[in-house]
């Protein structure tokens, strides 16, 4: 068993290397550049939605008010009728960045904080490069991809989306688990 506290330098070290290839994937390869595709008519829409001024919030339409009503034959129609549309409305001005950066960050530090817990209950200091890179990289691939199934299993997010972001979460994976395997305490 290894103390957490003896794990500070890769938990760190590997936050901040997921930080920095993450930000490499996002801004210099284009992997992600079609991810979400410019919407047909996208001015009109913006036009039509603008004036009923949606606040910001997860939206599901159409949706019933109940069980009940979800199998009445006027929400059949409503769904037949469509669209059927899932709506993330964020708040109007330029994205703040430096917030969403932050916080991708501190998750970043979080997922490896778990991968050394996980790791350290079951490894002593000294344990092989191997095993250490064994426990923290599937603790890490768990932490930063298997929760994006959920989008495309319940909520229609497309696969290829969800495929590229668990790819990316597998690269994540890697660096941790070799980050820790080369800082293990000897």
């Amino acid at each position: 068993m290894t103390d957490v506290a003896a794990l500070w330098i890769p938990i760190l070290v590997s936050g901040v290397l997921v930080f920095i290839v993450s930000s490499l994937i996002h801004m210099v390869l284009p992997w992600h550049k079609n991810d979400y595709p410019k919407m047909p008519d996208e001015d009109k829409v913006l036009d039509a939605l603008r004036p009923l001024a949606i606040p910001p919030g997860a939206y599901f339409m159409p949706r019933p008010a109940s069980m009940k009503e979800m199998g009445s034959p006027e929400f059949m129609d409503k769904l037949k009728r469509g669209p059927v549309l899932m709506l993330q409305v964020r708040k109007n001005g330029p994205d703040a960045m430096g917030s969403r950066l932050g916080s991708w960050f501190l998750y970043s530090l979080v997922v490896s904080i778990l991968a050394a817990l996980v790791a350290g209950s079951a490894l002593p200091a000294g344990a092989p490069h191997r095993s250490v890179f064994h426990f923290v990289a599937l603790t890490a691939f768990v932490g930063y991809s298997l929760a994006l199934w959920q989008m495309s299993i319940w909520y229609d997010r497309p696969w290829m989306l969800t495929i590229k972001s668990t790819i990316d979460g597998l690269i994540y994976a890697l660096v941790t688990a070799e980050t820790f395997a080369l800082l293990w305490p000897r």
